[in-house]
């Protein structure tokens, strides 16, 4: 893909508003029949400039994922504030996968350097690695945050979602198929934490990152669109299993996830963390994983490495 031309937009979008778009175009493209969005994707990236964090919205997210309060942005929240701009290029009407009922299966993000509070931040997201998965077609949203300042890159993150069912015309449906198989069989480990999540803790996380999507909200918002019961965020679940590792030992380091089951609320969650050392005795990496004590399947896993 060439590089993305910028469309500038004048603030951040509504999640609200783009959440009921992606209804009325999932609607439509049902009534027609067809894929109206094409099978490319978008030769675009979305701007917003001059972005402040707020301290009130600050200071919920840090109590509600278990962060240390601090004048400086987790890396969690630093997505959250990205993910409208991410969420208006899966909205566009030239998008050719259907945003509802898209599936996140993994994060990247780098953490460059530690963020005040206070800055001005321009955040830039595009779409781009679309490929066929066996299950569908799967592909990557990335996002970077900017010191609105100087153009320095503070932050940087790539989320990458699975339209299950969905093998678009041109897209090689094993394409990934290496990348894209079943979870290897997991035995579960003494967990170092217990999670007990109430089905509060949706809503709870959708006021804190604006992400007011229907199948977190209620039971009967995700019976609506086809699921058993409402779920936890994945990014509320990495979000707080980041601040228990406590990235804060390092200023700048990356962060892996990778989702495998999501968690029916209201929850138990058993965790482990496991810590590794340089032979000086300093933090290098820590490798965490996510899953239901009672079932054993395994939630979800990953790794917080510090970023030379």
């Amino acid at each position: 893909m060439s590089t993305p031309q910028p469309v500038v937009l004048g603030e951040l979008p509504s999640l609200s508003r783009l959440y009921v778009n992606a209804a009325a175009t999932a609607a439509r493209r049902r009534v027609l029949g067809a894929n109206p969005g094409g099978t490319r994707l978008p030769a675009v990236s979305h701007e917003v400039h001059n972005v402040r964090a707020d301290v009130e919205n600050l200071t919920a997210y840090q109590h509600l994922v278990g962060e240390t309060a601090s004048d400086t942005l987790p890396a969690g929240y630093v997505h959250a504030l990205a993910f409208p701009v991410s969420m208006s290029v899966m909205n566009r009407d030239d998008f050719p996968l259907p945003l509802l009922g898209m599936i996140h299966l993994r994060n990247h993000v780098e953490q460059r350097t530690p963020i005040h509070f206070s800055e001005a931040l321009d955040i830039r997201s595009w779409a781009g690695n679309m490929t066929g998965h066996r299950a569908g077609t799967q592909l990557d949203i990335t996002a970077e945050v900017r010191s609105n300042a100087s153009g320095e890159l503070l932050w940087l993150g790539v989320s990458t979602y699975l339209a299950k069912g969905v093998f678009l015309p041109g897209i090689d449906k094993a394409g990934s198929a290496s990348g894209a198989s079943a979870p290897a069989d997991f035995s579960a480990p003494d967990p170092t934490a217990l999670w007990q999540l109430g089905l509060e803790i949706g809503r709870s996380y959708a006021t804190v990152s604006g992400d007011f999507n229907p199948i977190h909200l209620s039971v009967l918002s995700a019976k609506a669109l086809g699921l058993r019961g409402s779920i936890a965020h994945g990014m509320y679940l990495a979000s707080r299993a980041l601040a228990d590792v406590g990235a804060a030992k390092s200023e700048a380091f990356t962060w892996d996830v990778g989702f495998e089951a999501p968690v029916f609320l209201p929850a138990r969650v058993a965790l482990d963390i496991a810590t590794v050392q340089s032979e000086s005795g300093t933090w290098e990496r820590s490798e965490y994983v996510a899953w239901n004590p009672r079932s054993g399947r395994r939630h979800f896993l990953g790794a917080v490495s510090a970023l030379s």
